[in-house]
């Protein structure tokens, strides 16, 4: 068969990479991929993944490759084309595609959508309200007395989120928000929650429109600076198992969250079909959901896709029939820790451009692979091309080995401006 991987961050090269070791893809393409995704070789015939210069939110220009390469399955990896309603545009002319359609990726696209369907439907979360006048966001968030989470309620790669602890941080987060568009269009209506404290997770759940196949657990680590200071951005490092999460934990939080979303979703006619991914607070009240994201996490695909011992290829397909029941999801007993290695200024201002050394040589270490997340290849040199650059990611049999074999790794590699958060899975350890 011929697959179709839309996106080029370390999500969809994890992606390309995992698909390339089953034996039924014949052909893979990625859209528009990146140089680490143009490495991969395909497990049925070593052939080489092909990256093919379309935007990812070229929908029309992805219809038309699609239709004229007959591709067998597409898989869409990012956000924004799923809010643009991609999936529902490839179905419309028989073609067969992975994700959620417009209304069901709405969880993500919508803070305010997402919120709202929750309290109708007992998904347990915090106290809120949204608004599209800055002066009554303000009178709410000093009913909160200030400890709040401002977020503007469109797509803002990950970043959309304003932490407040006083009056004067929640009034200048509303501005930011919806006077000055730090985050653009996405700022038009805010959503405020209440802060709660806890330990906050990540649980993954891959969904056929009435069946959930939950993930094993992650913990993400979304500020930029070690011991979780600093801005939010798209996630610096995680790892899975969380050690302290045990089974029965973990399917007490997924009754507690998955079943009656599910349910809901069921009531309001939702046919989500792809990948749920509920950001959680576990609180002494129980687990709260943050929000919604309806697709792969990124970096947790990395380390959710080096643990997965099934064909991809399967799982993606029972998805988009309805089948999943048929299928059990089987893991490596093993831990996996990924390291995000980033350009010096992100998630603010940062350069691009800085030459990378020292990729094949981590790549090369057993148990490692490098995720290329923002680089480009000029006279065949890796290049930084955003703020993320890179995912190391280690299998060990331990969580402390994996992160050792992690680090070891992203210390051979090399760009001027580099940082990575050297406390990823220090919680669990």
């Amino acid at each position: 068969m011929k697959i179709l991987v839309i996106g080029g961050g370390g999500r969809e090269h994890t992606l390309v990479w995992k698909l390339a070791q089953s034996l039924r893809p014949t052909k893979i393409w990625c859209a528009p991929g990146n140089p680490g995704i143009a490495k991969e070789t395909l497990k049925s015939n070593n052939s080489t993944v092909e990256c093919v210069e379309i935007g990812a939110e070229n929908i029309n220009s992805l219809l038309e490759f699609a239709r004229n390469n007959k591709v067998d399955l597409t898989v869409v990896g990012p956000d924004n084309p799923l809010a643009m309603g991609i999936v529902d545009k490839f179905q419309n002319i028989g073609l067969q595609v992975w994700g959620p359609t417009q209304q069901a990726a709405q969880f993500e696209s919508s803070k305010i959508f997402a919120q709202e369907f929750m309290d109708r439907n007992g998904v347990p979360t915090m106290k809120s309200a949204s608004f599209k006048d800055s002066e009554k966001a303000k009178t709410f968030a000093s009913q909160l007395g200030g400890k709040c989470a401002v977020k503007a309620d469109g797509l803002a790669l990950g970043k959309g989120v304003l932490i407040c602890n006083s009056n004067d941080e929640a009034n200048l987060a509303i501005e930011q928000i919806m006077t000055d568009r730090t985050f653009g269009d996405a700022g038009t209506s805010v959503l405020i929650q209440e802060l709660i404290t806890g330990m906050e997770i990540s649980l993954h759940a891959l969904c056929d429109g009435k069946t959930a196949k939950l993930f094993p657990s992650s913990q993400d680590h979304k500020r930029a600076l070690e011991n979780d200071l600093g801005l939010n951005t798209g996630g610096m490092g995680t790892y899975s198992p969380v050690p302290f999460l045990k089974e029965d934990k973990l399917s007490e939080i997924a009754s507690a969250v998955i079943e009656p979303w599910l349910s809901g979703c069921a009531r309001e006619g939702i046919d989500f079909r792809g990948m749920i991914y509920p950001g959680i607070m576990l609180t002494d009240e129980g687990p709260k959901v943050l929000e919604f994201n309806a697709r792969f996490g990124d970096p947790e695909t990395q380390i959710y896709l080096t643990r997965l011992q099934n064909d991809l290829v399967d799982l993606f397909e029972a998805s988009i029939n309805g089948t999943l029941d048929e299928h059990e999801l089987q893991w490596t007993e093993q831990s996996a820790v990924c390291v995000v290695i980033a350009s010096g200024g992100y998630p603010s201002n940062y350069e691009k451009g800085k030459v990378i050394s020292g990729l094949e040589d981590a790549d090369a270490i057993p148990g490692v692979k490098v995720f290329h997340a923002g680089t480009k290849m000029v006279n065949g040199e890796f290049l930084t091309a955003g703020g993320r650059v890179l995912g190391v990611t280690a299998l060990g049999d331990n969580l402390l080995l994996a992160r050792n074999l992690a680090y070891e790794a992203a210390a051979m590699i090399n760009f001027d401006g580099a940082f990575i958060r050297k406390d990823i899975a220090a919680k669990a350890l």
